[in-house]
């Protein structure tokens, strides 16, 4: 069995693993990149919506044609009565090709250095005495291989191929339930019709180019996007749902889409999977080893998207990890966690509280609160652009109407997001530095925000 040293071991070659090999490789570390699929395989295979912003964020160039996809036109946002409540035009985010940006991010981590193997299947972790690891088994198409390294990251998604391999993590980082886990899909298929297909979109007030959303099909957090090309030649569909037995799947409502609209022909590609909601672990990080996207629970919870934030905490975490002369010391990846968390954990706490609230209601209700004005064009464009904003001046008078009118509802909405400016003073006093007992009193804090048990115990 060969066995080498290297500085840096990046377990999954998705959007947020290839970005931090990249990141890492182009200031200078030895850096080896490794998933169990094959590369054209590894990450997510379908098209997500991604802020613009998000990418300057990362540092990462911004896609172009094709791996931009053709979708400027307005984002319209409909209840369950078929009412449309909200159009943002032009839609705040871009339709990003993941198979495309997932190979070119790891073609820009082999270009700077970084080495590819895929597939190649963790099957050991060795840890030292004090528990962090210092060498990692592979095995891949031929004979297992070895890897010594100095830091190890966790990129391998919801189940943690490394976080599960080492104890401290293992510990602080509980299993994520279904009630905070999100059944997606995503496919896009050709359009039989073009001109029934416009039609339908007329119909809604829309035209080739927009996306057609319905939220709260399935209750609260539950939602169907169509998004027709501007030639009315594709359809790109997306579902998702709360992962509960009492709801459908996001396959099975992606089905359901397709049923409904006969016009809808052959699929030509898309994926499924399950997306943490949770807000991020309180613990992202310890020796040797620091959690990474999905990993790590760092998806934007009001809508479970994690591809932007995943970019942004790729770079920060090769920032950090260069720093010093230990990339995986105590203080490097400390530092890591803590500049991730006092920079966008209050911004996903505060989401995830509204989306605890919001999942609990039903299609009706959610549709009757989004008809009085608590869902606005500031809020919704917001929410799509992963950033805090204040209402605009002038919805609040119908904000403040619509609250009134449902007290019943908005208080059930409202008992979580009130908390949200606890957790957002909370994470900006995050434990700048090494301190066990300090994150375990941090951590208590922030669980009691949220109202359940706390990560670290």
């Amino acid at each position: 069995m060969s066995s080498r040293r290297v500085d840096v071991v990046v377990v999954g070659a998705g959007s947020a693993g290839a970005a931090a090999a990249w990141h890492l490789a182009r200031m200078g570390a030895r850096v080896v990149l490794v998933d169990h699929r094959r590369p054209a395989a590894a990450g997510a295979r379908w098209i997500n919506g991604v802020p613009p912003w998000m990418f300057d964020e990362a540092a990462v160039p911004l896609p172009a044609p094709p791996e931009r996809r053709p979708l400027g036109g307005a984002f319209a946002i409909f209840g369950t009565s078929g009412r449309a409540h909200v159009r943002l035009s032009p839609n705040p985010v871009w339709a990003v090709d993941m198979r495309r940006l997932v190979e070119r991010l790891q073609g820009l981590a082999v270009a700077a250095g970084a080495e590819l193997h895929a597939p190649a299947r963790l099957v050991d972790l060795t840890l030292d005495a004090r528990g962090r690891p210092t060498r990692a088994t592979f095995q891949g198409e031929g004979a297992p291989f070895t890897l010594c390294a100095r830091l190890f990251v966790d990129a391998s998604g919801l189940a943690g191929a490394l976080r599960r391999r080492v104890p401290l993590l293992a510990r602080d980082c509980p299993p994520v339930p279904a009630q905070h886990i999100c059944s997606a899909a995503q496919a896009v298929h050709a359009v039989t019709d073009p001109g029934v297909a416009r039609a339908a979109f007329r119909a809604q007030g829309l035209a080739p180019g927009d996306v057609w959303s319905t939220v709260g099909l399935d209750g609260g957090y539950s939602t169907a996007n169509l998004a027709l090309s501007p030639q009315a030649d594709e359809v790109e569909l997306l579902t998702g749902a709360i992962a509960e037995p009492s709801r459908r799947a996001g396959t099975q409502i992606l089905r359901a889409l397709v049923e409904a609209h006969p016009w809808i022909g052959t699929r030509h590609f898309g994926g499924a999977g399950a997306i943490p909601l949770r807000r991020p672990y309180d613990r992202l990080a310890a020796p040797g080893v620091a959690l990474l996207g999905n990993a790590g629970c760092q998806v934007f919870p009001a809508h479970g998207s994690g591809v932007g934030i995943g970019l942004v905490a790729a770079r920060q975490l090769a920032d950090a990890a260069l720093a010093g002369h230990d990339p995986g010391g105590v203080a490097t990846t400390w530092a890591y966690q803590a500049a991730f968390q006092r920079r966008w954990g209050g911004l996903l706490a505060a989401y995830d509280l509204f989306r605890r609230g919001s999942q609990g209601l039903t299609g009706d209700e959610a549709d009757r609160l989004m008809a009085a004005g608590v869902l606005s064009a500031s809020n919704s464009r917001a929410a799509l652009e992963q950033r805090l904003v204040l209402p605009k001046a002038r919805e609040l008078p119908r904000l403040v109407a619509g609250l009134v009118e449902h007290r019943a509802l908005s208080r059930r909405l409202g008992a979580g997001v009130a908390r949200a400016p606890a957790a957002l003073a909370l994470y900006a006093r995050y434990p700048l530095r090494p301190d066990p007992r300090g994150l375990a009193r941090w951590s208590a804090r922030i669980a009691a925000v949220f109202d359940e048990a706390p990560d670290l115990r």
